[in-house]
């Protein structure tokens, strides 16, 4: 038998304080250890985000959108998580499991003690309910149907044992992030629902869950209140409550943030993190990125029955051309022009952060590197002659004007859209530039009414999900009903598809991770630009420890797991006594981790509305 254990509980030690302007944080990692019960709820316990997103639904079944999941990840928890300091798997809800040589039998023990915030106990019940409804049913399949993909059964042998049978082996198992629901709570709504349970939202609040936060109430457009669980099996969160409150414009956001109204914001462009830098009580975070800036091309969109719709340009179908598109925008330009330089070129489709799956062409892989004069002369062979306005026409008699949909909200993307329409016009291709809202760009996605569209998705540490949405059975069932950005089926990729899926072995499982998106990169559906950083601020004043992922040089916002807001202190604990877990409490699993980092007065803290913002 293989199995996972959690390593001994280490001591805890003191907190370090910093008293100097733009004071430093702590940041805490390692094992948890129940702390000191939340103090009652007031103003100055309050940690507040700025969002401008919509949620698409608090229905943890069909949640898609990123600022949607991430608020979710506070509400539920699920079997396992990943380690804040190393981004490895780690102990949830089961606090160890072990498998079968065969690795088709996975049994998880759940650690005693778990209650949902209803005070009922959380059991193995509700997790094979969960499991077996999402295998069961289609609607509740939609965000994180992939992981039950390759599952046969799932049994409760006891209150706090889950024994899954697998059809095949899955290397998900250890990244199973699936929000565990309370049964007596959604098998009512799931049975009353019947077939609209897509359609249900989640709005019935407070909502029953079993994360360290309450998701209490919800005015759209206004704001989004969660309140700490002071039963939360971890330990009760530092502040008593939680805030998302909506800004339709970031510099409005940042306002607020110098003003002290909010705690943080996130995804600053260039400009604003630099009028951040240096603000007094303001610290500035920059990390590596988890997500990518993509733009996808319409090869001709149908369904899985082989229907044909939308009205994607007809010469899209050639390769040819697709190639000659990407081999004329340069990624580097893109990187300067549209991220200021904070952004990574990209080449295969996973960040670069994830250094064992990332993949970049590289010498004879290279086919498709930045080389205008290339690109002509692929598409001079090919028959496109350029008619007197310089405009290529297809050797169908078609004339290569192509309609680009790029998001009106991001300047990084509406500066990309600037470039490549520069450069696609070097090579004979005229660009309808359409700088449009979110939701206008998603619908022109979803009808296939497109063809080039910006999308960009944030990839969690198993990458298994962004890459099944490129498979065949990710093509929409009907129009209007895909799952992924690009209307791609390719035989090989599907294949390795399912070869990776059933490799348990890390470093055999990243070279076909390698080829997948060598499929991609070489088939010019799937086109990435550039894996931009990440660029957030927030209030030293408001805030005092906080946990970044991985530790060092990581993330705030849109962590894998609800690290940052469960740990965070507020300033005010130091004086009125602790609140939720001390600074010696220890988060994840391993030793503590301390980083200091000081730079120019402060210190480094380091899923459908729009397709940009999906998880």
């Amino acid at each position: 038998m293989y199995s996972h254990r959690p390593p001994p509980t280490p001591s805890p030690r003191l907190p370090l304080r910093v008293t100097t302007t733009g004071a430093a944080l702590l940041l805490v990692g390692a094992a948890a250890v129940a702390p000191a019960a939340a103090e009652p709820a007031d103003e100055a316990n309050t940690l507040t985000v700025a969002i401008s997103q919509q949620v698409d639904s608090f229905n943890p079944f069909t949640a898609q959108l990123a600022v949607t999941t991430n608020i979710l990840d506070h509400v539920y928890d699920s079997l396992v998580t990943v380690d804040a300091v190393t981004n490895e798997p780690a102990p949830a809800l089961a606090e160890e499991w072990e498998t079968s040589e065969d690795g088709l039998t996975w049994t998880f023990h759940l650690r005693d003690g778990v209650t949902f915030s209803d005070g009922e106990p959380l059991t193995a019940d509700d997790v094979a309910w969960t499991f077996t409804t999402i295998m069961e049913n289609e609607s509740a399949a939609i965000a994180n149907g992939n992981y039950v993909s390759g599952f046969d059964t799932v049994t409760a042998e006891d209150d706090h044992t889950v024994v899954i049978e697998l059809e095949e082996p899955q290397a998900t198992m250890t990244s199973l992030n699936v929000p565990i629901v309370p049964r007596h709570v959604w098998e009512p709504v799931l049975e009353e629902q019947g077939d609209d349970f897509a359609d249900y939202t989640g709005e019935d609040l407070p909502a029953v869950g079993s994360g360290p936060f309450v998701l209490t109430e919800h005015h759209r457009g206004e704001h989004i209140a969660l309140e700490a669980n002071p039963d939360h099996w971890r330990g009760a969160p530092g502040f008593s409550d939680l805030v998302f409150r909506y800004y339709s414009e970031k510099d409005a956001a940042v306002e607020a943030l110098r003003s002290g109204e909010v705690s943080l914001v996130y995804e600053l462009t260039e400009a604003q993190a630099n009028s951040l830098d240096g603000a007094d009580d303001i610290a500035v975070n920059f990390a590596a990125g988890k997500r990518f800036q993509a733009f996808t091309v319409n090869p001709g969109a149908r369904t899985q029955d082989g229907e044909e719709f939308g009205d994607g340009h007809p010469a899209l179908a050639d390769a040819t051309l697709r190639r000659a598109i990407v081999r004329a925008i340069d990624n580097e330009e893109i990187v300067e022009k549209a991220h200021g330089g904070r952004a990574t070129a990209a080449g295969g489709y996973i960040p670069a952060r994830y250094s064992d799956y990332h993949w970049s062409p590289e010498g004879d892989e290279a086919t498709l590197s930045f080389d205008p004069e290339a690109a002509n002369a692929m598409l001079d062979e090919a028959g496109y002659e350029r008619g007197e306005d310089g405009v290529r026409v297809s050797p169908d008699g078609d004339r290569l004007e192509l309609r680009m949909h790029v998001h009106q909200d991001r300047p990084d993307n509406v500066n990309a859209g600037l470039v490549i329409v520069e450069r696609l016009a070097d090579i004979g291709i005229e660009v309808e530039n359409l700088t449009v809202d979110p939701g206008v760009l998603s619908d022109a996605l979803f009808a296939a009414e497109y063809d080039l569209i910006f999308t960009g998705w944030t990839v969690n540490p198993d990458p298994d999900y962004v890459f099944s949405i490129h498979t065949c059975d990710a093509l929409p069932e009907e129009p209007g009903s895909m799952q992924g950005d690009a209307y791609f089926c390719d035989e090989e990729y599907d294949e390795l598809y399912r070869a990776q899926l059933a490799e348990y072995d890390r470093t055999a499982r990243a070279e076909i991770i390698h080829d997948l998106q060598r499929v991609l990169y070489e088939e010019a559906v799937v086109n990435v630009l550039a894996y931009p950083d990440i660029r957030e601020a927030y209030r030293t004043d408001q805030i005092t420890d906080m946990q970044i992922q991985p530790d060092p040089g990581g993330n705030i916002w849109g962590q894998d797991g609800y690290w940052a807001f469960w740990s965070a202190q507020p300033v005010a604990s130091d004086e009125d006594g602790p609140s939720g877990p001390s600074t010696g409490v220890w988060i994840g699993i391993g030793a503590a981790v301390l980083v200091l980092l000081a730079a120019g007065g402060f210190v480094l803290f380091r899923r459908r509305a729009t397709v940009e913002d999906r998880e």
